[in-house]
């Protein structure tokens, strides 16, 4: 299956909400029933600004055996600064998200040409830390492409 990436920008931000209204459901579990609006009001502002910033580039997937205007996967990376340290002396860093593959091509290389695409962008930006959270299903896959446990981090509950 050949695979295409395509920047997305402000004139994609109806098709970034819904693919991003459809990884929130997933990932999170939230009902159909369950509104979202204020939710996704506010990925709305983030878009539209960070898109613009670059702060967030953001892509769809096409897939050659498949519709070429229906995406099948999507993808982004945040991008922040933060204190330079030894081990990211620049202190950029890209945070890897919303990637996701519609069930009917997963396992087709659909998620893994859209992570490559957002590192090299990454990359390109001379981010010196690229990290993302990974499902279980997903582990496999983002070894295999060269990211590792970053054990010792905690997340604040609140």
């Amino acid at each position: 299956m050949e695979i295409r990436i395509k920047r997305a920008d402000v004139t994609d931000l109806d098709e970034l909400m819904r693919w991003r209204e459809i990884v929130l459901r997933e990932v999170f579990s939230i009902p159909a029933e369950k509104s979202m609006d204020d939710l996704l009001a506010a990925n709305r502002e983030y878009y539209h600004t960070a898109l613009k910033r670059e702060e967030h580039i953001a892509c769809f997937a096409y897939a050659d055996e498949c519709s070429d205007t229906e995406p099948v996967g999507c993808g982004g990376v945040c991008l922040y600064q933060e204190m330079p340290s030894p081990d990211n002396p620049s202190g950029k860093c890209a945070y890897l998200m919303n990637i996701y593959t519609v069930p009917a091509v997963r396992q087709h290389g659909v998620g893994k040409a859209v992570v490559e695409w957002l590192v090299q962008e990454a990359k390109r930006r001379d981010a010196g830390k690229i990290y993302l959270e990974a499902s279980e299903k997903a582990k496999p896959l983002y070894k295999e492409l060269g990211f590792y446990d970053m054990e010792g981090y905690y997340k604040y509950r609140r």
